[in-house]
């Protein structure tokens, strides 16, 4: 009778300047891992061109620990490139994606893989309950983005407080990796890829070490790119705004055609017809911006770039 084959899982940690937490995150996550079974691990820390001291210590760290890889990209290409990397250069059976930051807690891993396997789940996702550590205007705006995205998204639901912390199995692995656009937004990639995807709630905790890469103009970034990805309806409300705006204005001149022609015209209406025409020009200016950001991408989507390239990878 043939062995079983023994389940490979890969555990991807993005990094990007964080020398402060490396070791914290890799002792962490193998104190929790050392009690599961008959799974094998390995821990694939992908350096997304870190300026500090991280290479050096995930060098060291590799040296101690044979189940570590380190891929190394070229420069920074942002963490949607960095998972990306990660999730290409693997052969699991399945991938966990975790930030070295560790406010997504590693205890929960164990969690996923049950039900992975217990339910046959395509696509293990953490759902955040709580985010301790953070700002109120930063709960509120990431609400009202979450509120946003699956209103635009159409058929492509997307959980709210949801992050890049999740697992994935090997044919949801292998969806991922033909999606190549070159604007990523992980998170909505993942739900659009469909199959049978499960929440695991949890409380968020406050960062340890460090700071966070990501400020409110990156997050607004963000966030506009994860909109602009998955949803076309920001141009066809335009359409609408326009519509409205003409209708409105064909109405007006109708009635100044009326007015003059009845009563005459008169001279005064200057600071109205100012404010119609700023308020007009704004408009334009706004969906002339919107149009854009579109074309934009489109323009850089007809590049056909690689979404990244590798400098080493140490095995």
């Amino acid at each position: 009778m043939p062995a079983k084959k023994t389940t490979h899982i890969s555990i991807i940690i993005p990094v990007y300047n964080e020398e402060d937490m490396i070791h914290d995150c890799h002792a962490a996550v193998k104190d929790i891992i050392s009690s599961i079974k008959n799974i094998e691990f390995s821990f694939v820390f992908v350096n997304d061109g870190s300026t500090d001291g991280t290479a050096d210590i995930l060098n060291d760290l590799k040296q101690k620990n044979k189940h570590v890889r380190v891929i190394t990209l070229s420069r920074n290409f942002g963490k949607e490139a960095a998972v990306t990397a990660g999730l290409d250069n693997i052969d699991s059976d399945a991938a966990v994606i975790l930030d070295a930051d560790l406010q997504d807690p590693p205890s929960l891993i164990p969690d996923m893989i049950k039900t992975w396997q217990d339910e046959k789940a395509d696509v293990v996702y953490g759902q955040r309950l709580s985010r301790a550590g953070e700002t109120f205007f930063k709960k509120f705006s990431s609400a009202s983005f979450y509120k946003v995205m699956d209103s635009l998204s159409g058929r492509v639901s997307m959980p709210a407080n949801c992050g890049d912390f999740r697992l994935l199995n090997r044919r949801s692995i292998e969806a991922v990796r033909q999606l190549r656009e070159s604007h990523r937004y992980m998170k909505g990639l993942f739900c659009w890829i469909g199959y049978k995807q499960v929440a695991l709630p949890y409380h968020r905790e406050p960062r340890l070490k460090g700071r966070s890469k990501w400020d409110y103009i990156a997050l607004w970034n963000l966030s506009f790119e994860g909109i602009t990805s998955f949803s076309i309806i920001p141009l066809r409300m335009a359409t609408l705004l326009g519509f409205f705006i003409s209708l409105f204005a064909i109405l007006f001149g109708s009635y100044i055609i009326f007015k003059t022609l009845m009563f005459g015209s008169d001279v005064p209406g200057y600071p109205s017809l100012m404010a119609m025409v700023t308020f007009l020009s704004g408009i334009q200016l706004v969906c002339i911006g919107l149009l854009g950001e579109y074309i934009g991408r489109i323009f850089n989507e007809t590049k056909k770039r690689p979404l990244y390239f590798i400098q080493d990878i140490d095995d």
